[in-house]
């Protein structure tokens, strides 16, 4: 597909899928292959209800096969013993085959998820990013000589782990299992990958190319199926060193628990978030900041973590604000998936399409004011309008629990102290936005947000270079950025006696 010229319209993107065929099997000790039980489910497209691929069901067997051989890799040291610029040259490789087929890979995220084609073009070039960071970042991750007397060599070395399960969302498929397996292979492990079950296609292309890049027999393998059947295997092995998650804070506490009835795997967690963006009056260009206020909660169908979900404004200025959302939003509406003039696409499967909705009918319950959106699209696929309630307050349901949904809701504050104890007033804290144009309460508000991330005058920004991941219950992990290298590798004390003259 690299081949032929880049699709740019609908039509384009129309003809590829029409070509398009998928892998389904699992990728065991470097071979695509059923689950042992012949067991398979439903890959389906939530814009079209079109079944895309039965894809191999793994269970409990196939995961300790995988990680025997993982092991069985690990030990015999072809890649985790490595020289780091050889380990580099390879990941380099991987990155290079997946630029070369980065429509393809795009097409089978959009397809298997529902999210649209311009979307999951980013979020290749973020994948494609960080395997070529992580791989730079191989040799350049030094160890220490720790000062003692002259009797003494004192040496502090980072080793690999181990065996390390990676276990992966299905709102940005490939970018996130780049986030997981990118560092730990990069630091030498030999890396399981279990991607959702509601978007593992993408993840199997990825084995292909892994394994056409030179990566050894065992090093990276593929175990698609579901959280409780082969998730559940993985979290309990006495064989897994380190558990890698993004997920809900429910499945995160559930692993943690696995990994101390097991062999206390060293376990990070990418949680959930209830995520607060806070407007001051101050604000310069209420338009540009009320467009990326909405962006920051529509942008994939608000299936994202860090989905700025809770949208705090001062209230000397919220109606005219909130007006300037609704307006930002009619221009954010769903559409087929394939147009790359579509912001929004189709909800991942039908089960989060009703918890969107059975939340949407919450609000209204509980006395929230509706503005816009609320009620699903017509038509076949699964699709729902950008919907905004205002005159949010902390105890409603849509105010305080994770929906993942394009739902925002909407508060009012006076003053800052107000502001900052509405957006510590929760469990996650994985992300919050902050505009202002006064550097003294940006200082000030900043260094109280309860959050691993704060996003100043914007929403999301960052690159490779920094570090992503959360405090309280979103989570203990981060990804990205040479801290990640570090949570994939071991410190080894190391101290020598020498001999005095």
């Amino acid at each position: 597909m690299s081949r032929t010229p880049s699709p740019r319209t609908l039509a384009d993107w129309q003809a590829r899928a029409a070509e398009l065929s998928f892998e389904s099997h699992a990728f065991i000790d470097d071979t695509f292959v059923d689950a042992e039980s012949g067991d398979t489910f439903e890959s389906r497209n939530p814009a079209t209800g079109e079944i895309l691929a039965q894809v191999a069901s793994c269970d409990e067997p196939d995961a300790t096969r995988a990680v025997a051989v993982a092991r069985e890799a690990f030990a015999g040291g072809e890649w985790s013993r490595l020289a780091p610029g050889k380990r580099k040259k390879t990941l380099l490789r991987l990155a290079d085959l997946m630029e070369a087929n980065k429509h393809e890979l795009a097409l089978i995220d959009t397809l298997d998820m529902g999210k649209p084609i311009s979307s999951s073009l980013g979020d290749m070039a973020g994948a494609i990013g960080c395997i070529r960071y992580q791989a730079e970042c191989i040799d350049k991750l030094y160890g220490e000589v720790a000062p003692t007397g002259e009797d003494a060599l004192a040496l502090v070395l980072r080793e690999p782990i181990g065996v390390v399960a990676a276990i992966v969302p299905w709102n940005f498929p490939l970018m996130m299992t780049a986030w997981k397996i990118a560092p730990a292979l990069a630091a030498g492990n030999s890396v399981i990958l279990k991607p959702s079950e509601k978007s593992p296609l993408s993840a199997l292309r990825l084995a292909q190319l892994a394994k056409e890049a030179g990566l050894p027999k065992g090093v990276f393998q593929v175990l698609p199926g579901f959280g409780h059947t082969v998730g559940k295997a993985l979290a309990l092995s006495m064989e897994v060193d380190c558990l890698a998650f993004t997920g809900s804070t429910a499945v995160g506490k559930q692993l943690m628990q696995y990994a101390g009835q097991s062999n206390l795997k060293r376990v990070y967690l990418e949680c959930g978030g209830k995520s607060p963006n806070l407007v001051f009056a101050d604000c310069k260009d209420l338009d540009r900041v009320a467009s990326h206020a909405a962006a920051a909660i529509f942008h994939n169908q608000g299936e994202v973590c860090i989905a700025g979900s809770r949208l705090l404004v001062e209230n000397a200025i919220r109606e005219q604000f909130v007006e300037k959302v609704l307006a930002a939003a009619e221009n954010m509406q769903p559409g087929d998936p394939l147009d790359p003039q579509s912001f929004m696409g189709a909800i991942v499967d039908e089960a989060q399409h009703r918890r969107i909705l059975d939340y949407i009918r919450q609000g209204v319950e509980e006395g929230a004011r509706l503005r816009s959106g609320g009620q699903a699209l017509e038509g076949p696929g699964l699709f729902i309008p950008p919907t905004v309630f205002d005159g949010v307050t902390p105890s409603m349901t849509i105010g305080r629990e994770e929906i993942f949904g394009p739902v925002l809701a909407v508060f009012g504050f006076d003053t800052e102290e107000e502001a900052i104890a509405m957006a510590n007033d929760t469990p996650y804290g994985l992300a919050a936005g902050l505009w202002s144009q006064d550097i003294d309460r940006i200082m000030r508000v900043t260094r109280r947000l309860q959050s691993g991330q704060v996003f100043v005058n914007n929403w999301a920004g960052g690159d490779q270079t920094m570090p992503f991941g959360g405090v309280k219950q979103s989570g203990n992990g981060r990804d990205k950025s040479h801290h990640s290298l570090e949570e994939y590798s071991e410190l080894k004390s190391v101290w020598m006696s020498l001999q005095a003259n």
